[in-house]
């Protein structure tokens, strides 16, 4: 399972409401399951579509001390491949037979982008609500290992003793918004590697 978490002012009530929004239309259908702290989305293809293969995606969010924690499960790709088979097999024997299918083959391509178009979704809700990747307020403060005086994050040295601070600052994995440790050159969170 793929786990983001949008630091901010988000809830996720919200983000159920924009994949609603955005999935609930054409070839899928969205079910959303629970409500308040914890819930789930899960976008499908509709039970009598007319082009390509089903498939289906669930999508977990939780609400966190720094933001949401968006869990995205594993796509099943009930019909889409033999779907896509059927295409081959027909363009194979006669490739004409492809101009039947477009359709098909249309709807079957974008089912498999599911995944990744509901990350853009909620990639771009976030940013368009000045949240993500945004240290929370919690963590805006940070210790200094000499004296243990708390210090606001991006104060270059100790308020209290003057000893410097840049090597306690705070980083976010810019992928999925992570804190990171300033020696990790993967994220353990989202396994992308840092530059």
């Amino acid at each position: 399972m793929d786990t983001k978490i949008f630091h901010g002012d988000l809830t996720p009530d919200a983000l159920a409401n924009m994949l609603t929004a955005h999935f609930n239309r054409g070839n899928y259908q969205v079910q959303r399951i629970g409500d308040g702290k914890r819930l789930a989305v899960q976008i499908a293809t509709r039970e009598k579509i007319l082009a390509g293969g089903p498939t289906a995606l669930t999508v977990t969010m939780e609400k966190v001390s720094d933001g949401v924690s968006v869990q995205l499960s594993k796509q099943a790709w009930i019909g889409i491949a033999a779907s896509m088979g059927i295409t081959a097999l027909g363009a194979l024997k006669n490739p004409w037979s492809l101009l039947e299918r477009i359709d098909d083959l249309a709807q079957d391509l974008e089912s498999l982008q599911l995944q990744a178009n509901v990350l853009q979704a909620l990639e771009e809700y976030a940013r368009q609500h000045g949240t993500g990747y945004v240290l929370s307020e919690r963590l805006q403060r940070l210790v200094c290992p000499y004296c243990l005086t708390a210090n606001p994050v991006g104060t270059p040295s100790c308020l209290a003793c003057g000893a410097p601070l840049g090597e306690s600052q705070p980083i976010t994995c810019p992928s999925c918004g992570f804190i990171l440790d300033k020696h990790e050159s993967t994220c353990p969170n989202c396994g992308k590697a840092l530059k």
